[in-house]
């Protein structure tokens, strides 16, 4: 674990994977609410996770990395649902990645319990895990100039929902006509770090 300062009051906490960032994060979230910890806000990334609005960031980072006490794993949350119809045009080249049928794909990603690591690259954009390693698939040799916006997708260790139409270079498997990002609703993100994600396939599989 390393700490860095960033600015007066924050400091990046960076670990060594993205499921050690996921426990951190998971754990300085319960804090606040047992008065263990004031912070304004919590932004995890892959391998780091950001406080922002500490009292005193140098004090806090002693006593974090002085700890010998491990992250507590994630405690289980309400499950967001998202209908999913397994109709990606590159559906044909992951069931080959994995040596299954298209329709087994469908399955084994409807069956996985996923949960948001982390969200980035565009507003309502969650980055989520639970696919076991032999299911990473690698990006596209030629990305996508316009991918739309309810495409769900696959690369690397992550599971994906485009929340608007935009260049990207996916796997995409399925489509969803959840939204994903709404500026009128409250939260305006349906989904945010820490939350649990099933995807429920429209359809036979």
């Amino acid at each position: 674990m390393r700490t860095l300062r960033v600015g007066d009051d924050a400091l990046l906490v960076e670990v060594s994977c993205g499921e050690e960032a996921e426990a951190l994060h998971s754990e300085l979230a319960r804090r606040p609410a047992e008065g263990l910890l004031t912070v304004r806000e919590l932004v995890p990334a892959a391998r780091t996770v950001l406080l922002d609005g500490l009292d005193d960031p140098d004090r806090f980072a002693a006593e974090l990395t002085a700890s010998r006490t491990p992250p507590a794993p994630p405690r289980p949350s309400e499950v967001v649902e998202i209908p999913v119809r397994y109709d990606g045009p590159d559906l044909p080249a992951v069931a080959a990645l994995w040596d299954v049928t298209e329709q087994e794909v469908a399955r084994l990603h409807a069956t996985t319990g996923f949960r948001v690591a982390f969200c980035g690259f565009a507003p309502g954009f969650g980055y989520l895990t639970g696919l076991p390693a032999r299911y990473h698939v690698p990006r596209r040799s030629t990305p996508r100039t316009a991918v739309p916006a309810g495409s769900v997708a696959l690369a690397g260790p992550y599971t994906g929902v485009y929340p608007r139409p935009s260049p990207g270079g996916r796997q995409l498997i399925g489509t969803t006509d959840a939204v994903l990002w709404d500026h009128a609703r409250v939260p305006a993100a349906l989904l945010s770090p820490g939350a649990s994600v099933r995807f429920v396939p429209v359809g036979a599989v």
